[in-house]
């Protein structure tokens, strides 16, 4: 029996505070997934559901963007994958009665975790101009309500975000519905996570996507994992990684914490991992500061052109030759770079500099894997290309075992992006675009998420629709963004669950529950399917079994093709199609996918019986790069890295591991030894001492920024308990989205504008008594 939701926010008071875990996963991570899973689907429904996960006939988590092997074992799923399936085969229901129970201002008093701990959504619901509550509107009456928003407006006057989850069918038609209003405002959550990877890998390779395969993570001899958390963030990584050093592979990972699924790793699934102790993951562990890691990269370049003209043995010449350019550059300022300043930036001694370096340089084949602890910092561009600069040096693209892994958080974030949801559509998207629908789509770039919420901010945008996710626990800035969000005309959230978003609203507001992965979808009689793209450019069906919350729920495809209809019909301006099919028959979409974006050829036969087919990858096939020279290309990066002014601390934003990006699964932290609570920083303990704080003391969080103008700007955030952490001197760490409001809205990642969150130099403010 599954257990009713709670009736009470969280209670910071009890926070308890245990020594972190050097181990992950195990029988431990077992029962907590299980545990959670009966929470909220009762022991039946939870064998069914997650024995369904990630098969081949099956359907796709809806957690993180890790692919799955062509052979799976019979339970396909990690921990937090079982959470994030149990948080949405929820049997906890929010319906109409909940909302007339629940006044506006009384949901605005929850937390995050409450919020999302209700249940499954399960009719549109309207808030009315100074209205207390929310009320029921048929789906006739909404989607009229929002079509005439929009053919009010106009096209820049609205602005469309997407979340990671939608699917690729659903995905194609966002932006079609959006281009065909005339505008290219669609950002989405790879705005603020993976954006600084696609700018350097277009820059330097010609596509900005990973160019590896599992295979290849499987016989990498050196994986360097950065600025990642795995065992929390995407655990089945773990057994690849664990596959590797089976092999004999090398793992360096890189860091400001140590974490314990980069520690040792107990494979539940395994007899070595239930009664043997598990793997140690990470050979080397660089407890690297933050900010640090392009001073690392370069140093590891130098290292490999310092060893060249010793040893002559150590760069591939014939690729760098053929296949790059501009490695004679990269190479006289690497000369030119002293060995004191990457000391410095990174905390690291030298000698630890140099013995990262000779791995690589006897490595035949690496890998380097990252996520947001490189990309969300002022320089993430500059690091990013840095990485791929030692990369080239050995020739490291193209050839099995080794290449760049950016790895991506949210299912379909990738597959999003290559369905067009994207602010700077390419001139071949488009015109392929306006072929195949006959219109011609809007070339002006549009606003990416930051830029969205200026605009808002600025009294620009009326309506802003949101194809899932939670905008406002999403995004930095929180006091800005939520003001901005306020000042539109209509808010319209498409979603499973209730979040934050659903009570940060314009003077108008509309919810439409939808479904999730786990639910079957029929329509025109017809049981469907959708696909999913992975980190690694692999496509497969997704095809849920549960029955929908209600009966005449709609999914993410039908609400966007009956929008298309509603707005488009009888213009002969915008894209013409033949809406009411495309609801009814996915495969009518995948046809039109197959016309427009390149690779889907044979589509529909390539997914079939629970099939994979991978995308063409030029840099990975071919060692094609589609960069303004034709070769991948070495860049010169003066190097960055953060300054920590005295008294200060600099922080970064992460996730807890009952956590999921916005989504809050419980109270714990069980591998950082954190319970019953999250509003916690952790700091070095001679740090607490210096600047004059007691470990347990509750304090505020005041960021400090410089703007352009010369003002310094402060933003809070309130009562956090000080733990003692492991972290390098000057370091310190929060969970968001609590200390979202700690970062700058304008403070962003150069050329890419992801915002800065593993980045903020903050001081501790003791409280008034």
């Amino acid at each position: 029996m599954a257990r009713k939701a709670p009736t009470t926010d969280i209670d910071e008071a009890k926070t308890r505070v245990s020594s972190r875990k050097k181990v992950a996963v195990g029988v431990p991570a077992v029962v907590h997934a299980l545990e959670i899973a009966y929470d909220q689907m009762g022991v039946a429904r939870s064998a069914q559901t997650l024995l369904r996960v990630n098969q081949k006939d099956g359907f796709d988590c809806p957690g993180c963007a890790w692919p799955e092997a062509d052979h799976r074992h019979i339970a396909e799923f990690c921990e937090n994958g079982a959470k994030a399936v149990a948080e949405e085969a929820t049997v906890r229901r929010v319906g109409p009665e909940f909302f007339a129970e629940h006044s506006l201002a009384d949901l605005a008093g929850h937390d995050d975790w409450w919020l999302g701990q209700q249940g499954r959504l399960t009719h549109p619901m309207i808030l009315d101009e100074g209205a207390t509550h929310y009320r029921p509107i048929s789906w006739d009456d909404a989607l009229h309500e929002i079509a005439d928003a929009l053919r009010a407006v106009q096209p820049d006057e609205a602005v469309f975000y997407t979340s990671g989850r939608t699917s690729n069918e659903a995905a194609f038609l966002y932006q079609l519905l959006v281009r065909g209003l005339g505008t290219n405002n669609l950002p989405d959550c790879s705005n603020m996570c993976h954006e600084s990877s696609g700018s350097a890998l277009t820059q330097t390779l010609g596509i900005g996507k990973g160019t590896v395969s599992l295979e290849d993570v499987w016989n990498a001899d050196l994986l360097i994992v950065a600025g990642q958390n795995p065992g929390t963030n995407h655990p089945r990584m773990l057994t690849a990684l664990e596959k590797a050093k089976s092999r004999g592979a090398t793992v360096i990972a890189v860091n400001p914490l140590p974490e314990a699924g980069l520690v040792r790793f107990e494979n539940p699934q395994t007899v070595k991992g239930v009664i043997l102790g598990g793997t140690k993951i990470a050979d080397q562990f660089l407890q690297i500061r933050l900010g640090g890691d392009q001073a690392l990269f370069q140093a590891i370049g130098k290292h490999l052109l310092e060893a060249e003209q010793t040893r002559g043995d150590v760069l591939d010449h014939e690729f760098i030759a053929a296949h790059t350019s501009g490695f004679e550059e990269y190479r006289q300022a690497m000369a030119d770079a002293p060995w004191s300043e990457f000391v410095a930036a990174t905390g690291l001694p030298l000698q630890t500099l140099r013995r990262v370096g000779e791995a690589v340089r006897t490595s035949p084949a690496t890998i380097v894997c990252w996520a947001m602890g490189l990309t969300q910092h002022k320089h993430a561009v500059a690091t990013l290309r840095d990485v791929v600069n030692v990369l080239l040096l050995q020739g490291n693209i193209g050839r099995p075992g080794a290449g760049v892994c950016p790895v991506r958080g949210h299912s379909n974030v990738q597959g999003d992006r290559t369905m067009g949801i994207y602010e700077k559509p390419s001139e071949s998207f488009l015109a392929a675009l306006d072929r195949e629908f006959a219109f011609h789509a809007p070339r002006a770039h549009g606003y990416d998420t930051v830029e969205a919420i200026k605009a808002m901010r600025d009294g620009t945008v009326r309506v802003f629709m949101a194809m899932g996710g939670n905008f406002v626990s999403a995004t930095p800035d929180t006091t800005v963004t939520e003001a901005a969000l306020r000042s539109t005309d209509l808010t319209i959230q498409v979603s499973t669950k209730l979040n934050r978003s659903h009570v940060v609203v314009g003077r108008r507001a509309i919810i439409l529950p939808t479904l999730g992965r786990t639910d079957r979808d029929v329509r025109g009689g017809v049981e469907q399917k959708v696909t999913v793209e992975d980190s690694m450019s692999a496509v497969h069906s997704s095809r849920g079994r549960l029955a929908p919350p209600t009966h005449d729920m709609l999914s993410e495809v039908a609400i966007l093709a009956r929008l298309c209809a509603l707005t488009f019909d009888g213009d002969a301006d915008a894209p013409q199609a033949d809406w009411t099919a495309l609801e009814t028959d996915y495969a009518r979409i995948r046809s039109h996918i197959e016309a427009v974006v390149p690779g889907f050829g044979g589509f529909e036969g390539k997914i079939d019986k629970g099939r994979t087919f991978v995308l063409p990858n030029g840099p990975r096939d071919d060692r094609a790069f589609a960069t303004a020279t034709g070769k991948a290309m070495f860049t010169v990066n003066p190097l960055e890295y953060p300054r920590i002014p005295r008294g200060r601390l600099l922080l970064q934003t992460l996730r807890s591991h009952d956590q999921y990006n916005t989504t809050i699964y419980g109270k714990d932290d069980r591998y950082r030894g954190i319970h019953g609570g999250r509003r916690v920083v952790l700091v070095n303990a001679h740090d607490i001492g210096a600047l004059g704080f007691a470990e347990g003391e509750v304090v505020d969080l005041v960021s400090e920024w410089q703007a352009p103008d010369g003002a310094t700007e402060e933003r809070r955030a309130e009562e956090f308990r000080i733990v003692a952490y492991d972290t390098p001197r000057g370091n310190a760490a929060a969970y968001y989205p609590e200390t979202n409001v700690l970062v700058p809205l304008e403070s962003v990642a150069d050329v890419s504008g992801t915002p800065t969150s593993k980045s903020v130099v903050v001081r501790l403010e003791r409280r008034a008594a």
